[in-house]
């Protein structure tokens, strides 16, 4: 599993201390959102309550990514499961956690709403900004838009998360502001469409304490956002094979390479060689031969001269 902060394998925290952290980031995105959300007009100004969740997401990873890798929502944790990042027990585990951790956060706020005079009903205003299409989407908006956005929206997010944290190139310390200013964009389009949260465990902590409606329908807030976070997964997968195979494909050039070189070194070595043996037999051949002798001319010289007779 990669986090935001690298840990070293016999430094990793145990996973009693990563289910923690993502049941308290959970809470804490969930109090922001829901929060922000019922205290301002979600449907008119959608920009306070995706901002204030979007800050709160890298918020969070900052605080707790380095024990758990920074989840906080089931779309990344599937969206790391496909793609090879973390074991499927620790998968199902952080989900539980996520989930708890979101109803906690939604029950905080209720109780919060119930100490203020002007609320006069609490499920009403945790209505206002449970997820939903049809007539109980701000907008109107189907069921079949809502899922549209929701599938396309988690795959974006857990496409920026695995891109930002994997890689060579990949600087894990910028991940909590990728992923939460992708949040916050996102958040920003589908708050006017129908509240969409693009979280499962989110929706789920809304879902309990809105009217039945919003848990009727709760079913389309999870399909649609782990269809999202699978798609990513399987690209994230499919990318990481054909980067290796390029890899590979390099190596296997570069030693082609190598082999050709090597081959020419080989026909270098043998010319010289060849060479060396030439000038040896030429050298052996000169010093057998006899000395050469002395011209007659230099005798009759000497004789002429007075030194023989």
């Amino acid at each position: 599993m990669t986090s935001p902060v690298q840990a070293t394998p016999d430094h990793q925290p145990g996973l009693v201390a990563r289910l923690s952290a993502e049941a308290l980031g959970s809470m804490f995105v969930v109090v922001a959102a829901v929060g922000v959300g019922i205290f301002s007009n979600p449907g008119g100004a959608p920009l306070p309550v995706a901002l204030a969740t979007g800050l709160t997401v890298t918020v969070a990873m900052l605080a707790f990514g380095h024990v758990s890798g920074g989840h906080f929502n089931p779309v990344i944790t599937l969206g790391n499961l496909i793609a090879g990042r973390i074991r499927a027990v620790a998968a199902v585990a952080y989900v539980a956690a996520q989930i708890i951790g979101s109803v906690v956060g939604a029950a905080l706020i209720y109780f919060v709403v119930t100490t203020v005079p002007v609320l006069t009903e609490a499920r009403a205003a945790f209505d206002v900004v449970a997820p939903g299409f049809g007539e109980h989407a701000s907008a109107q908006t189907q069921m079949a838009g809502v899922l549209l956005v929701e599938v396309l929206g988690s795959a974006l997010i857990v496409a920026v998360f695995l891109g930002a944290t994997t890689g060579r190139r990949a600087v894990p310390a910028m991940a909590p502001f990728a992923v939460g200013l992708a949040m916050a964009v996102l958040l920003q389009f589908g708050q006017v469409l129908g509240n969409i949260p693009f979280n499962p465990a989110r929706a789920t902590g809304q879902a309990f304490f809105s009217s039945s409606w919003a848990l009727e329908g709760l079913w389309l807030f999870w399909v649609a956002p782990l269809m999202g976070a699978a798609l990513a997964g399987l690209a994230f997968r499919g990318f990481q094979g054909l980067s290796r195979a390029t890899d590979a494909g390099a190596e296997d050039v570069q030693a082609g390479n190598d082999g050709i070189n090597d081959a020419f070194d080989e026909v270098d070595e043998q010319a010289g060689d060849a060479e060396e043996k030439e000038a040896a037999a030429k050298s052996e051949t000169a010093s057998s031969l006899p000395a050469p002798s002395a011209p007659a001319g230099d005798d009759a010289r000497d004789f002429f001269d007075g030194k023989k007779g």
